[in-house]
């Protein structure tokens, strides 16, 4: 269920995965297919993956487009597969409100109260704060009233206002702008302020400024969870301690169709396809849409070393470090530019390194055996990333937090 935020906060992962090897020097792009498929076929077998379907590109050149495994039994993943991806949609939240910014429309340090007065702090939150997670505001992704209900039925579809009664149960984690802490309720409540600042439904927003004009036309918004066809689909052991199953039993579970709009805005429930994913890394990573000064606030490391661990609200808040510290809807890995959406079945990265132009978009599914005896998944598709990075460019590899 933290799988979002739990891709993010193990980036120490090793760098190279089994059975690759990282070299002194890049690999030529034309050289480098072999070198991946490597990696890709060594973390299907050790990280026990269903399917992984991949794009690297490095400038206008086309590395490795490939797909590895099934999707459902006898039938095999392809590179025109559609599947959610989550997260990603931050990115276009995050370039949406800085489009704003440049149109002089808002200013980062906007107070919410103007749109949203009745919200805790409202007066003290920013537009910046929301999109880097400085807010304070509690993630209702991890209240345990919210966890049962979503393993009890997977399929509902939660409505801003049940997720906003859930998140605001508890208290704010601090006082706004002093520390940093992961919170779904972030992005929940950014896209309903951007609607509201753009006088449209946030899908069409995103749509009609984000999505078209980077050229995306695999990208699908929906209200529901249709996964447009040919879908990839996963299966899931996460239900088994809620559902009672004893760890003996074999249990594993299609999850393709459960809901996923509850890790997104309204408006941004969305699903892709790896072509589209690979190109969001490149019109994100070089900032296509933006000025120059919105491309470095939003993309910028500008919180390394913000934040500290405090007690009252760990796990939660931490300290941010040059391997993993926030922009505005984006992640910064090091040198790289990252989203890395897990939800449901399914774990995806998308990458780039700006200095190199290179993207990796990877997306993968899981064999019950990924599994542990409580339904627990250690395995993501980051592996898979950090490992053609280090392939790609190991003069600047993508780092771990520890080093």
């Amino acid at each position: 269920m933290a799988g979002v935020v739990l891709a993010v906060l193990t980036l120490g992962v090793p760098a190279v995965a089994s059975g690759a090897t990282a070299t002194s020097a890049a690999t030529p792009p034309e050289q480098a297919a072999s070198a991946i498929t490597d990696i890709v076929e060594n973390a299907m077998a050790t990280e026990h993956l269903r399917s992984v379907i991949l794009k690297v590109t490095q400038g206008d050149q086309v590395v490795l487009r490939q797909a590895f495994g099934t999707s459902m039994e006898g039938v095999p993943a392809t590179t025109d597969m559609h599947f959610p991806n989550g997260n990603v949609a931050f990115a276009y939240l995050g370039t949406l409100l800085m489009q704003f910014v440049d149109a002089h429309e808002v200013g980062l340090d906007h107070t919410i109260d103007r749109w949203m007065p009745d919200l805790p702090e409202a007066d003290k939150v920013t537009l910046r704060m929301l999109a880097n997670h400085t807010s304070g505001y509690p993630d209702y992704e991890t209240d345990p009233a919210f966890i049962a209900a979503y393993y009890a039925d997977p399929f509902h579809i939660w409505t801003f206002q049940e997720r906003l009664a859930i998140a605001f149960s508890r208290p704010v984690l601090f006082t706004p702008g002093t520390n940093w802490a992961y919170a779904h309720t972030n992005f929940m409540i950014l896209g309903e302020i951007l609607a509201r600042i753009g006088g449209e439904p946030l899908a069409t927003l995103l749509s009609e400024k984000v999505l078209g004009p980077m050229g995306l036309t695999g990208t699908a918004e929906s209200q529901t969870s249709d996964v447009p066809g040919p879908a990839l689909h996963a299966f899931s052991s996460e239900r088994r301690e809620a559902l009672g199953i004893p760890a003996e039993t074999a249990f594993s579970e299609e999850s393709t169709f459960w809901n996923k709009q509850w890790g997104t805005p309204i408006g941004a429930n969305q699903t892709t396809t790896i072509d589209d994913m690979a190109t969001t890394a490149v019109q994100v990573g070089t900032g296509s849409l933006l000025s120059e000064s919105s491309y470095e606030a939003m993309t910028g490391p500008n919180l390394v070393g913000f934040g500290s661990a405090d007690p009252s609200c760990v796990p939660a808040c931490r300290v941010l470090t040059d391997a993993l510290n926030f922009g505005l809807g984006v992640v910064r890995n090091g040198s790289w530019l990252v989203q890395t959406p897990s939800l449901a079945g399914y774990s995806a990265t998308m990458a780039y390194l700006p200095s190199q132009e290179i993207a990796i978009a990877v997306v993968v599914t899981f064999l019950p055996a990924a599994y542990d005896a409580q339904g627990n998944n250690a395995s993501s598709a980051l592996p898979i990333y950090q490992s053609i990075g280090a392939l790609m460019a190991p003069n600047d590899a993508p780092p771990t937090p520890n080093g």
